[in-house]
């Protein structure tokens, strides 16, 4: 994900915890954006797990990759 769509999400978040409220259109663009991070954060976590190599006791090894 760009920086710049994470810092546009960190303002949305400063900004509710600052105690403004968002306009239809931000919290439109608050909820796509947070889409597309949760989006982002599976696509890598998967790839982490599909190079991810579990080694066992007796020497056997075995991939985390999804059949």
């Amino acid at each position: 994900m760009e920086k710049s769509r994470t810092e546009k999400l960190n303002e949305y978040a400063a900004r509710i915890k600052a105690g403004e409220t968002l306009t239809p259109e931000e919290i439109a663009d608050r909820d796509r954006l947070r889409q597309e991070f949760i989006a982002e954060f599976r696509k890598n976590f998967r790839q982490q797990l599909d190079n991810t190599v579990v080694q066992y006791p007796d020497g056997t090894k075995k991939s985390l990759k999804k059949n």
